[in-house]
């Protein structure tokens, strides 16, 4: 398992790199110690962006000996196998050293309010061989030079006064020529007296404090003072007018010093602020904790820790109110740039979110108004027409035209409502329209009861006649489920069918349509208007084509037909090579709902529209109503009384009808 876990760190550390963060980590220090030392500052940084993020916490101790001591804080137990892999890989990756890290003490932490798990790693560097190499050749000097100082070496005495004419041999001793970089032994000088007054100190690093080791406050910059009125008295504890946010320490000076090399966060207590002020947002200061040796006192210089205008304002602060030299002022006027960006940016997504609904919204109404154009006109027309281009009338050879009507319809209309009118024709027209899609036939139009439609136009198909047989089948199964609002039977039509040639094409621009012309037109209507009730009327040139294709056939005799004389027509009575849910083009199940429908659809009928018995089982079209639950082997038209009717007691017929109406 702790192998495991010291891969996981590995690869967590590779992970970051190939995430972004290559950059950054490689700019956190110069060598390992300063890179630890600054883990937490990065942490802080990524906390802005991802506010539930809990890292742990590093802090690095140097040892006389060369080595290194790392302690590691978490709120995680069990996962400290982690750090030696991803600490490893840093140290080989970023400084080109391989260091061992092993686990020295592991105790529970007394001096944190937070994360409890305290465990140190003993970090000792391996030597390579390159080190090795090269310390071996430095310590074997050349018997011809004698050791001492190399020729263009220089001593520099920082006590000494530097005279002007040896300025350019002290900057020579500083930094080695030719590569730029500074000495290893460079030691800053400092002056013998602080050249500073205290009142422009204090107004130079306005949120500074200086508190000893009893946490005192000895010392305040003046906008602090401003802020937090009680540091004007110097004689209170730091601890009574903030608390540390991070680290999340205990406010005591051996904390602080401990983990002296973090940044700290105080924050204001909101009991010690006036009574006017407990409103606001409480200040948070962030900045570096400095001991002073010889004072034995602590320097916090901070900064007030805000991110935008807004929580300037909130706190009733200025930008004048931080110091012109600290990077704050920056930080809020960039931050706010940064937010005004960043709602410009939602603005354009809503916008752009908006924009999406909109194209979709108005993709679904374009398919809408496609679907409405298709069903006015076929869909190649009608995409010629949106196209722009002219539609040039066809001429087809040969068609089969099919009308459809009613019996009785002007009966029905002036006996009824309109609305009973329109909830029938509508009923009708549905199940119509449902055929025309089963059976592949266009639909042309529809004038109060007429329907009328065409097989082998606006695309020619051999089997057009047959679709046409079919549809018109299924056009008279289809009227036994639609009821007459007079009597609260099926309704009756007639049909009428036609083959022969037509002339098709779009007339009109207001609401174009596409129409059929020509004397079969005619003669279809013709033969719909000189049928009988429930039957399909067919001219001789249908009965040629149907004769030998499995359907059943009833001669009829010569009729006088208006305008065309004497003609021997036909009745199709059905399709030996179908059964009525093929016809009708649904499953048996959905043919076993469709029955029950219509039953219940009869009982819930009036005594006198269900109880005929004058009509009950009489041959002729004029007859008893069709039975839609007589189960028929192949769909035919044949007239069969209906048992319910001719069975039924008129007591049992009452109380189903009462139940229905109660219902």
């Amino acid at each position: 398992m702790l192998v495991v876990l010291r891969q996981f760190g590995e690869y967590f550390f590779y992970f970051c790199k190939r995430s972004g963060y290559d950059h950054m980590l490689r700019t956190l220090g110069g060598n390992l110690f300063e890179f630890i030392e600054n883990l937490d500052a990065l942490h802080s940084y990524l906390a802005l962006s991802y506010k539930e993020m809990n890292a742990p916490s590093f802090r690095a101790e140097r040892n006389g000996d060369g080595t290194m001591f790392l302690h590691y804080y978490s709120d995680r137990r069990g996962l400290c196998q982690i750090v030696p892999g991803i600490i490893e890989a840093v140290a080989k990756d970023f400084f080109n050293s391989e260091i061992t890290m092993e686990i020295v003490n592991q105790i529970e932490e007394v001096e944190r309010t937070g994360k409890k798990e305290h465990v140190v790693f003993l970090v000792t560097q391996k030597p390579t061989f390159s080190n090795v190499m090269c310390s071996n050749k430095l310590s074997q000097t050349p018997p011809c030079l004698p050791r001492g100082p190399r020729r263009n070496a220089v001593h520099w005495n920082p006590n000494k006064e530097v005279k002007s004419g040896n300025h350019w041999e002290t900057v020579r001793g500083l930094v080695q020529l030719g590569k730029g970089k500074l000495l290893r032994g460079f030691e800053p000088v400092y002056p013998k007296n602080l050249c500073i007054d205290l009142k422009t100190f204090c107004n130079a690093f306005p949120f500074h404090i200086v508190f000893d080791e009893e946490l005192m406050v000895r010392q305040a910059g003046v906008n602090i003072q401003k802020i937090v009125p009680g540091l004007q008295t110097m004689s209170i504890h730091l601890d009574q007018y903030f608390s540390i946010v991070h680290p999340e320490v205990t406010f005591t000076i051996s904390s602080i010093r401990k983990f002296i090399n973090s940044h700290f966060v105080l924050q204001t207590r909101r009991d010690m602020m006036p009574e006017a002020w407990r409103d606001r947002p409480m200040l948070e200061l962030r900045g570096q904790m400095l001991w002073m040796e010889s004072l034995q006192c602590m320097l916090y210089q901070a900064s007030p820790l805000l991110r935008s205008l807004h929580e300037l304002e909130e706190r009733s602060m200025h930008i004048s109110d931080i110091a012109p030299h600290d990077v704050t002022r920056d930080l809020i006027l960039l931050n706010q740039q940064r937010l005004a960006e960043m709602e410009l940016s939602n603005q354009l997504e809503r916008k752009k979110e908006e924009l999406r609904h909109l194209s979709q919204h108005l993709e679904e109404e374009r398919t809408k108004t496609e679907n409405l154009l298709y069903a006015m006109l076929p869909k190649h027309v009608a995409n010629q027409l949106k196209e722009g281009k002219r539609v040039e009338a066809g001429e087809f050879k040969e068609c089969t035209i099919l009308f459809s009507d009613v019996v009785t319809f002007t009966n029905i209309c002036s006996e009824c409502e309109p609305i009973q009118i329109v909830n029938m024709l509508n009923s009708m027209y549905l199940k119509f329209d449902r055929l025309t899609t089963v059976h592949t036939v266009y639909k042309v139009e529809t004038i109060g009861d007429a329907y009328m439609v065409v097989g082998g136009v606006p695309i020619p198909v051999s089997s057009h006649a047959e679709r046409v047989a079919n549809f018109a089948l299924g056009m008279i199964i289809a009227a036994r489920e639609v009821i007459n609002p007079i009597t609260g039977g099926p309704i009756q039509i007639r049909v009428g069918v036609h083959s022969g040639p037509v002339l098709a094409g779009v007339v009109g621009e207001k609401m174009p349509r596409y129409c059929l012309f020509g004397d079969t037109v005619n003669t279809a209507s013709r033969m719909e208007s000189h049928g009988l009730p429930n039957k399909i009327h067919l001219s001789p040139s249908v009965y040629l084509v149907l004769k030998d294709k499995g359907f059943m056939l009833q001669e009829r005799g010569e009729i006088d037909v208006k305008g065309k004389g004497r003609m021997s027509t036909y009745f199709l009575e059905g399709n030996l090579t179908s059964t009525e849910h093929e016809i009708m083009g649904r499953s048996v199940k959905e043919a076993d709902s469709g029955r029950a429908s219509v039953q219940s659809a009869r009982d819930c009928s009036t005594e006198a529209a269900l109880y005929r018995p004058g009509k009950q089982g009489s041959p002729s079209v004029e007859g008893g109503l069709p039975n839609p639950d007589h189960q028929l082997t192949r769909a035919t038209l044949s007239q069969s009384p209906t048992p319910i009717e001719a069975e039924a007691p008129p007591s049992t017929k009452h109380i189903r009808t009462s139940f229905c109406v109660v219902l």
